[in-house]
């Protein structure tokens, strides 16, 4: 199967946000791998798990952590792909600390990073990056646009 979109987490704990991405990418009709791949605790199976989904055609890896959040980071270092970060509520901090790991790359290594817990919008930014190539993609998500226009102006309506 050639997969567009790598989706990996640094915990099974994590999935409870991450299939948001999984379940708008599966919508677009776009292939996608799920992984548990952890900075700290499996730094080993970083780089085999990128060749193998660059070799199965990824363009895109969308990373979700927790805590320390070095996940985005750590595969941005071993990767030319384009990387999302998804920082996940799953301290006291309220994510904050998640955030701040997430978004705050030396210079070299960049990250793409959307809103706490918001996988949602980390499958749309890939979308609209793979987009950019694949005029079938383009034609989904002109319609996806369209669509919530109208769910949009509808609620308008709703208020009268």
């Amino acid at each position: 199967m050639q997969i567009k979109v790598a989706i990996v987490m640094g915990s099974d704990s994590d999935w409870r946000v991450m299939k948001k991405a999984k379940e708008i990418l599966d919508s677009f009709e776009i292939p996608s791998v799920c992984k548990v791949v952890s900075a700290h605790r499996t730094p080993e199976d970083i780089s085999p798990f990128l060749s193998e989904s660059e070799k199965a055609g990824a363009k895109v890896v969308i990373a979700g952590a927790g805590a320390a959040a070095h996940l985005a980071g750590v595969l941005a270092s071993y990767t030319l792909l384009p990387v999302i970060g998804v920082p996940l509520n799953s301290t006291p901090m309220n994510g904050m600390d998640s955030l701040l790991a997430t978004v705050q790359m030396p210079e070299g290594i960049p990250v793409a990073t959307v809103g706490i817990d918001n996988a949602g919008n980390a499958a749309l930014l890939a979308i609209r990056m793979l987009a950019m190539t694949d005029p079938a993609i383009l034609n989904r998500l002109n319609a996806y646009k369209a669509e919530m226009v109208a769910k949009t102006r509808k609620k308008s309506e709703n208020l009268k």
